[in-house]
């Protein structure tokens, strides 16, 4: 064979590669070892990840109370990538024991499937969905000693990081909840405020956009720099476009799955088994969708300052 011939032969294996294959290779980045060198953000831009370790490291997860195997393959890919970049900390963001809130199941959704984590000083910091509150309003979870839930609606800090748990039911003491939030919000001088809560607030699954709350908290996200807003409740994973300087993670899928669409300031959506992982820096933190394959499937950058 000519050097012509060969050369041709390999330029055209690397455009096939460049047009079908690279983009996978990109998307499904293994999570195992070192990270990789590159990071998807919004449509298709690459954005190089640091060298150095985050100041945090976090996941979040929602939805995952059923016991079942579905809920026992996310666990295991929280602990397999626990193995390869340790973390200390995991929001559980509702509907932590399905069908009732039950808490005599708490082992068998709970306490066995992140055992490994658990053993591994994990703590977990939980708030209350809607099925979690059927069995006495939710109260034998609040007093739950491996939830960490300071009440209803709490908030603790790790560092640079402040994260404030909201009661999201619609029984909640809203009236209450809301001046606690202003007030917490107006005297943090964390440089990173991140919000969780079960139910969603801008969502293309099911339950779709929330009014209510578009109206009542995306106002004070906004007066105060909420960067992040994470939730359940719809059983998919979706990460938003920054809204007026706020980015919403649906991360549903602990448990479950339901189909999910797109919409206008959806930057990434998928119906899978997954949860999210979060790096944070001091300027920005990447956000990471993993799936049961211990892949990543989707990585997004918030920016500290939205621009």
């Amino acid at each position: 064979m000519s050097i012509k011939r060969r050369q041709f032969l390999i330029l055209s294996g690397l455009s096939a590669l460049s047009v079908t294959g690279l983009w996978k290779i990109l998307q499904a980045q293994i999570v195992e070892g070192a990270s990789p060198a590159a990071s998807l953000e919004g449509e298709g831009a690459i954005a190089q990840l640091p060298t150095t370790p985050p100041i945090l490291r976090f996941i979040s997860v929602a939805d995952t109370g059923t016991g079942a195997e579905g809920q026992y393959r996310v666990a295991r890919a929280m602990t397999r990538y626990h193995q390869q970049n340790p973390f200390n900390l995991a929001i559980l963001a509702g509907d932590n024991i399905y069908n009732n809130g039950e808490i005599e199941k708490i082992n068998a959704v709970f306490e066995k499937p992140y055992q490994d984590l658990l053993q591994q000083n994990v703590k977990f910091y939980a708030c209350l969905g809607n099925h979690d509150i059927r069995t006495a309003n939710g109260d034998p979870q609040v007093k739950y000693v491996g939830f960490n839930m300071q009440g209803r609606y709490y908030t603790f800090r790790r560092g640079k990081v402040q994260f404030f748990a909201l009661d999201t039911n619609s029984n909640a003491d809203w009236k209450n909840q809301l001046i606690w939030l202003d007030k917490e919000l107006s005297q943090s001088d964390a440089p990173w405020k991140i919000v969780f809560g079960h139910h969603q607030i801008y969502s293309s699954g099911i339950y779709g956009v929330n009014k209510p709350f578009v109206e009542n908290l995306t106002p004070l996200f906004q007066k105060y720099g909420v960067q992040v807003y994470i939730n359940g409740h719809d059983h998919h994973y979706e990460r938003t476009r920054s809204i007026n300087g706020t980015t919403y993670l649906i991360c549903g899928g602990g448990g479950g799955t339901r189909e999910v669409g797109r919409s206008s300031w959806t930057e990434y959506s998928a119906s899978r088994l997954s949860f999210a992982a979060f790096d944070v820096y001091d300027d920005r933190i990447f956000v990471s969708g993993i799936g049961t394959d211990n892949r990543v499937f989707d990585r997004g950058v918030v920016m500290l300052k939205a621009v």
